[in-house]
């Protein structure tokens, strides 16, 4: 046994004074679908609904323990990182200054003073987290505080390794195939570490985040130039380097990149049919299924769903992005003509399950005709083949914005 699998499992063991260890499940619905076992690692169960504290509670602990004084702790994070480290220091009984973007939800500037309490300043900097990281680490330099990072530190990343260390314990050895998100690199760093060779290992990104993906390609962590932050749990703009060193010798193949959209679907199925609630980030690796079929097909297969800490007002938006990947809801701007009937002959064109969603008139282009923002929803996708085709029957023009990122953005 290495003397990281030593160390991951004394942290382990530590936890166990602070909070229990989270379910591994075996999922039924996902098991059928995929003719495989498939287990879910659930660290959306945890007290602050991520595995982030994990690392936080090592790292700290590790901290105190070699002081004569315990320090002020400080981190920057506009999420799990934030609570988790909050968690520890009001169990650890010490103070700690937690910087966050001022853009952040108060949903999640609320639960972090929940789980800080007295033992936990909040101070609110920068629109962008670079800003924010920044003046967390000015503030660190200038008063003597420890920074505890949300991933590129030894400590976090052996913290992180004990979902590995309660996974081989449930299972009383190594699965054949471990599925994990991976953003900054804590958790994938750490497990990957722990496991070496004796399980294949597929990481999960978001396709507007592939940091990882970018860094095993160039050899070394390069910073996107631009990230896509719905996922926001895992979308970073570079990988960790102290984590990169740890996941380098992994092939490009092994790094699977998400579409956002296509992660709403799996965020909508495991709240509708299973009553799971995960974040984005969260929900990764049970997509990445979807790619992974011909590989999974008769194996024991855990998939690590790393949080859940999602924001119910944000269904909508998850909702109406599931629904445009599956094709069941389009956007057009129509040409309408301007004249008595039109509407209704448009209206008559529509089938028994098509259902208008958004109907706008946006202005008038011509005297003859207007501009019209419509949006429909239907029960199959193949519906808006027929529906389409009497479009242009009828003489309607019309132009499809569904994926036109500007125009939605604008319009939608």
């Amino acid at each position: 046994m290495s003397d990281f699998q030593k160390n991951a499992r004394a942290a382990e063991a530590a936890m166990r004074h602070v909070f229990d260890a989270t379910p591994l499940q075996r999922n039924e619905h996902l098991s059928e679908r995929y003719d495989a076992n498939i287990l879910l690692k659930r660290e959306d169960l945890t007290p602050v609904r991520s595995y982030k504290l994990r690392g936080a509670f090592n790292a700290m602990r590790k901290v105190l323990a070699a002081a004569s004084t315990a320090p002020t702790f400080v981190c920057a994070s506009a999420g799990n990182h934030a609570q988790g480290v909050a968690f520890m220091c009001r169990h650890f009984g010490v103070q700690g200054v937690i910087y966050m973007p001022i853009t952040t939800p108060q949903q999640k500037i609320g639960k972090t003073r929940i789980f800080g309490g007295d033992n936990v300043r909040i101070e609110l900097t920068g629109d962008y987290f670079d800003v924010t990281l920044a003046a967390a680490q000015e503030y660190c330099t200038r008063i003597g505080a420890h920074f505890l990072s949300p991933f590129d530190d030894e400590d976090v990343i052996e913290g992180q390794a004990s979902v590995m260390v309660e996974i081989e314990r449930d299972l009383g050895g190594m699965p054949d195939h471990i599925v994990m998100p991976v953003g900054g690199g804590g958790l994938s760093a750490g497990v990957c570490s722990y496991v070496g060779d004796r399980a294949e290992i597929t990481l999960v990104e978001p396709a507007g985040g592939a940091s990882l993906h970018a860094a095993l390609m160039a050899g070394t962590p390069v910073r996107l130039d631009h990230v896509n932050t719905f996922a926001d749990g895992a979308a970073v703009a570079q990988i960790g380097v102290r984590t990169f060193e740890r996941l380098r010798h992994f092939d490009p193949g092994q790094a699977i990149s998400v579409d956002e959209n296509r992660l709403c679907t799996t965020m909508i199925e495991m709240l509708n049919i299973e009553g799971i609630v995960l974040e984005p980030a969260g929900a990764l690796a049970v997509d990445a299924l979807k790619d992974m079929r011909n590989r999974i097909r008769g194996k024991t297969v855990v998939c690590v769903t790393s949080g859940g800490n999602f924001d119910f007002e944000r269904l909508p938006e998850v909702k109406e992005r599931a629904q445009r990947h599956s094709g069941v809801k389009k956007y057009f701007i129509l040409r309408m003509p301007q004249r008595p009937g039109a509407l209704k002959d448009f209206l008559n064109l529509l089938g028994p399950d098509d259902d208008i969603a958004r109907f706008e008139y946006l202005k008038k282009s011509a005297r003859n005709f207007g501009s019209v923002l419509i949006g429909i929803e239907t029960s199959n996708e193949n519906n808006f083949v027929r529906l389409l085709e009497a479009f242009k029957s009828a003489g309607f023009d019309y132009r499809d914005i569904t994926d036109d990122d500007i125009l939605a953005e604008f319009l939608i």
